[in-house]
């Protein structure tokens, strides 16, 4: 069992956490981001330029705009090798298993 470290090191970043809290109600271009965190544009866009090239986000575009719109499946991937996780864990729990020290 192998969760993707490198997933979850992107969103331990509390501004790309925000982001994708963000973009799981709604898909936002830069401009929305920016009001809605506070953040310089610039930050924004680094932080969606590598969201996308991980692949949680894809883009839409608007004019001369872009959206930006959350994958849910990149997610329930991610969702699914904790779960797997879990479940092992509470197995070992039950049935007490530990190894000995030699």
């Amino acid at each position: 069992m192998s969760v993707e470290t490198d997933v979850l090191r992107l969103l331990a970043d509390p501004l790309r956490a925000r982001i994708v809290s963000l973009l799981a109600v709604e898909a936002l271009c830069n401009c929305h981001l920016v009001e809605e965190t506070g953040a310089r544009q610039t930050n924004i866009s680094n932080h969606l330029r590598v969201l996308r090239e991980a692949g949680l986000v894809d883009t839409e575009p608007c004019g001369r705009f872009t959206y930006y719109r959350l994958r849910p499946e990149a997610l329930e991937h991610l969702a699914s090798e904790l779960g797997a996780l879990a479940a092992a864990a509470r197995e070992a729990r039950s049935l007490r298993r530990k190894r000995p020290c030699t």
